[in-house]
């Protein structure tokens, strides 16, 4: 079992089984909420173990269109935890257990500030990426 919380414990979840991948999106919108890495998940591996009341959502405008969701208590990002479809992105920051991981691609490193410099040889996209 994979565990993940908050900063303050207030949400924690587990997964039954570890994320396909990790990529990190360098656009404005990701940056701003502190949840640039992210790790993909399986809707039906993931489970909200405690504070499912305690998480708030930032609705997305376009262009942007995946619904961000927060701790509402402490103010984590925690990704996309009330998406609807089969797999959606959790941001890697909230996940408590080592899942060894490395970071396959960077997205929008069009939009990435000039004093970030990407210190892996993960694939770079100026968009979202092509495959």
């Amino acid at each position: 079992m994979i565990n993940g919380s908050c900063c303050c414990g207030a949400v924690q979840f587990e997964l039954s089984k570890k994320p396909s991948m990790m990529g990190t999106c360098h656009c404005e919108r990701c940056r701003k909420v502190g949840a640039s890495t992210l790790v993909f998940v399986k809707a039906d591996t993931f489970q909200i173990t405690k504070g499912r009341d305690q998480i708030s959502t930032l609705k997305a405008v376009p262009p942007y269109k995946y619904d961000r969701c927060f701790c509402s208590a402490c103010g984590t990002a925690l990704g996309e935890v009330f998406s609807e479809e089969d797999s959606f992105p959790l941001s890697a920051n909230c996940i408590d257990t080592d899942m060894e991981l490395k970071n396959k691609f960077h997205e929008f490193v069009g939009e990435k500030p000039s004093w970030l410099e990407i210190g892996d040889s993960a694939k770079q996209f100026e968009g979202h990426p092509h495959e």
